[in-house]
């Protein structure tokens, strides 16, 4: 296992306002995430690891893979630890051995050689760190990582406490994963519901998350807290007035729809882009989607199919998403379905009016169903198109909807987490 740290600098986002967090005993709090990748989970710990640390705990961040879009922005005064990955037949054996009583449930969604691209082979280092640093508190993110977290606590035998996180609908992951891994998901549950209980605490980023783990994995609803997500940083404001490259948004410019995500299934930009041409066939107007994945070919298709190749471009990743935001007419979330979706927050922080699909879940519990920002039906470009017109039409309201994103500021969760971590909040933070 490679461990690195990191030498302690003052950051600007260090600074928070002084807290009762600051007042009580420093911990040592371990935090476990895939990688680095861009994805709302990561974010979430880099920025709880941030503010962890800046309130004078012990943090160690745990990475399956030191990798991902966000590798510059690991944190200072955070230690790094990744995990090596052990031979994937070693390693269903030690899920054997954390629960052997088990062995009905894990078999198939876990043992069998088909499914050997799981979290599963980090398993055997992750009891090492254990067993070795002892962390008071270990906080771990997304399901496969959280039975390998459960798992390992079992096999260490240490007292850490441990606390699992759901950052994603299980239902609808289900429904959109591959067919070739669909068949996981079937069993995925039951390993869930007999797994979870062990955790000292569960937390989702959303009530419709929340609600959803309880009903498919049959987990009492009121053993699940919510907590939204840490996206309002003091940073954000601060890289929200950096310039903006990109010619497109230029004062004298058509207006930009703005769209913010991975190019997956999962965002549905299909439906955007064909949304996008309604809106075009009445006005000029302009659309920018930021972010990189497999479905790039297949959308710069449609948009040349669409014959809108001309006013959409997709520039890949940004590490800086903010001056995109202060500068677009309207900010569009089409996905299919979503945890807690940092972009609309984030969108919302830079003042910019925001439309999203009412999918499960989270839009309606960000924008109040409807009250901050339109919801449209999931996967109709004809009610996105409409939404997005009204959006532009509307005069902007900037300072409400900064007021609004301030209900997810990274101070305010980072205050509730800490509360879970260390056993002081034993009811649902809302």
């Amino acid at each position: 296992m490679a461990c690195t740290s990191s030498q302690p600098q003052l950051r600007s986002d260090d600074r928070f306002p002084s807290s009762n967090l600051a007042g009580r005993e420093s911990k040592h709090i371990a935090l476990a995430i895939p990688s680095l990748a861009g994805g709302g989970a990561e974010r979430v710990a880099l920025n709880l690891a941030r503010a962890f640390s800046a309130h004078g705990h012990q943090v160690d961040l745990i990475v399956c893979r030191f990798a991902g879009e966000l590798r510059n922005q690991f944190p200072d005064r955070v230690r790094l630890v990744e995990l090596r990955g052990a031979s994937i037949v070693w390693s269903r054996l030690r899920v054997l051995a954390a629960d052997p009583a088990g062995f009905k449930s894990v078999a198939r969604p876990v043992l069998l050689p088909i499914e050997a691209s799981n979290r599963v082979r980090y398993l055997p280092d992750l009891v090492r760190y254990l067993r070795r640093e002892r962390p008071q508190i270990l906080l771990s993110a997304t399901n496969n990582l959280n039975l390998v977290a459960l798992w390992a606590r079992r096999l260490a035998g240490v007292p850490t406490r441990l606390v699992v996180s759901e950052h994603n609908n299980l239902s609808q992951e289900r429904q959109a994963d591959s067919n070739q891994r669909k068949w996981r998901w079937r069993f995925l549950p039951q390993v869930i519901s007999r797994t979870y209980p062990w955790a000292d605490a569960i937390i989702a980023v959303s009530a419709g998350v929340a609600d959803d783990l309880s009903v498919r994995a049959r987990i009492p609803r009121k053993r699940i807290l919510t907590i939204h997500n840490p996206v309002v940083t003091p940073e954000l404001e601060e890289k929200s007035r950096a310039p903006c490259a990109h010619p497109w948004f230029a004062s004298s410019s058509p207006p930009v729809v703005l769209a913010v995500g991975r190019l997956a299934a999962q965002k549905d930009f299909p439906t955007l882009l064909r949304a996008f041409a309604r809106v075009r066939r009445l006005r000029s107007v302009r659309l920018v989607i930021l972010g990189e994945g497999g479905e790039r070919t297949k959308l710069e298709a449609l948009a040349r199919e669409l014959g809108i190749a001309a006013d959409a471009t997709l520039p890949g990743f940004v590490c800086n998403p903010y001056p995109y935001m202060v500068r677009a007419a309207v900010c569009a979330l089409c996905s299919v379905y979503e945890g807690l979706p940092s972009v609309l927050i984030e969108a919302l922080a830079c003042g910019c009016p925001v439309v999203s699909t009412d999918c499960p879940s989270g839009p309606a519990e960000i924008l109040e169903d409807g009250a901050y920002g339109a919801l449209v039906p999931v996967a109709d470009d004809a009610a996105m198109a409409e939404a997005i017109n009204t959006a532009l039409d509307r005069a902007r309201d900037s300072q409400r909807l900064k007021a609004r994103a301030a209900e997810f500021s990274l101070k305010r969760a980072a205050e509730r987490y800490l509360a879970v971590l260390c056993g002081v909040q034993a009811s649902r933070p809302v």
